[in-house]
């Protein structure tokens, strides 16, 4: 991971690099439900009909997304992951839905999650198989794309296992060229750059193109050591992977974990305000019948979330690492900084730590306002670039805020793709 220690300020904002896909979707980066990381291939319906991967369980979602806050929230995609579809196509080539586990088919399901004013996602794979050893949609890409919009999908999850690494990119853009055939608005999540990694560096502008959000690294697991590998793998290839996103296309560091059993809850906090900051979608993976009061609090976070929709589509950076301390900033839409201070450390209590060894903090020449919005609301009222405020980051957790400077002659803020790659000597 890159080191920072001075503040990298260039007039101007950065746009991403090439045109994004044109389907008027992803405009803001996409947040709603997902099954995989809480309920993987769990298919045994018989003695676990609760919790297994049927229609049972994305209604139950649904239906809580709406009673419980979530939807009013912003979350809206209820989405399938693998192992939904039959082992076999039916007689016409198209993918089928389980009889046992979704007897209505995923029609009748699409139509309830529109009852409820929210919207259905489901997953396929660019080759042969799906990860989990399903049908894939090598060869069948028009078929699959027309099946998914005759069943009224919203967003299509296109994996891709069992296929050969050098035609990745071709699959990947032959089935984002079939949705669009379909004359359905159907949202595109590839994993294009996560497979492509293994061989060379992904095209980024195409993957803009042609994807609304790509998955660049691991799956995520319930763990802190999970969550950190990617927080570094991020933060190692961001000159690279952050001119690609904005409105249209993002960034997709897999998806959030909280409420689950693997992370404290400093380490949901640090979760929360980093996929914040990196402007991914906020895709939940937990069972929301049954989450915890504080998690549900910290997920529904108005503040929290509105960082990761700010109207700019600026991804931000990791712009410092000093005193065992993680600073990642993101510029905001006003002219505003939100910033993130994670305390890497795993051992002992709260550590102090100088908001003045923040790159950005010259934006408060002569003076910002300043709200905490992590762990605790607080507003810290007009502070001065001379003054020093010290900041209380607890082990593994994150300070987040949000800086409004004070000036009738405010300073654009920003990290160009090549001075933030630039190493300064550590505070």
């Amino acid at each position: 991971m890159a080191s920072f220690g001075a503040l990298l300020v260039v007039v101007g904002l950065m746009c991403p690099t090439a045109e994004a896909l044109d389907n008027g979707l992803a405009l803001k980066p996409t947040m709603g439900w997902l099954h995989w990381e809480r309920f993987t291939c769990n298919t045994d319906c018989d003695t676990d009909p609760r919790n297994c991967i049927s229609e049972q369980l994305y209604m139950q979602m649904a239906d809580v997304m709406v009673k419980e806050g979530w939807k009013e929230a912003g979350y809206e995609y209820v989405c399938i992951d693998d192992c939904w579809p039959s082992h076999k196509r039916d007689a016409k080539g198209r993918l089928q839905a389980d009889p046992n586990r979704f007897p209505g088919g995923i029609k009748k399901l699409a139509d309830y999650i529109h009852s409820k004013g929210l919207k259905l996602g489901i997953y396929a794979d660019v080759g042969k198989n799906t990860c989990a050893g399903y049908p894939g949609s090598l060869g069948y890409y028009e078929t699959d794309a027309q099946t998914f919009a005759d069943w009224d999908v919203d967003l299509l999850k296109f994996d891709g296992c069992f296929m050969e690494r050098t035609l990745i990119a071709e699959g990947y853009m032959n089935m984002s060229k079939a949705l669009n055939k379909t004359g359905r608005s159907i949202l595109y999540s590839c994993e294009w750059p996560l497979y492509e990694w293994a061989i060379k560096q992904p095209n980024y502008t195409a993957i803009r193109e042609y994807c609304n959000h790509w998955r660049n690294f691991n799956d995520i697991f319930d763990s802190w050591s999970s969550l950190k590998t990617i927080l570094e793998w991020t933060a190692s290839n961001q000159k690279i992977i952050v001119p690609a996103a904005g409105p249209g296309g993002w960034n997709d560091p897999d998806m959030l974990v909280i409420g689950n059993f693997g992370l404290s809850h400093d380490q949901q906090q640090s979760q929360m305000a980093l996929w914040a900051i990196m402007a991914a979608p906020l895709l939940m993976s937990n069972d929301l019948r049954d989450i915890c009061p504080r998690s549900k609090e910290l997920l529904q976070n108005r503040m929290i979330i509105a960082i990761n929709q700010d109207p700019l589509g600026q991804q931000g950076y990791h712009t410092a690492r000093l005193m065992d301390f993680d600073v990642w900033e993101r510029p905001l839409f006003g002219n505003r900084l939100a910033i993130a201070i994670m305390n890497r450390q795993e051992l002992g209590g709260p550590r102090r730590f100088p908001i003045s060894a923040v790159p950005g903090w010259k934006i408060c020449v002569p003076q910002c306002n300043v709200t905490q919005i992590l762990p605790q609301y607080k507003e810290l009222g007009v502070q001065s670039h001379q003054k020093e405020l010290v900041l209380s980051v607890n082990p593994t957790g994150t300070t987040l805020l949000t800086v409004t400077p004070l000036s009738s002659n405010l300073r654009k803020l920003h990290w160009n793709n090549t001075a933030v790659q630039k190493e300064h000597t550590l505070l």
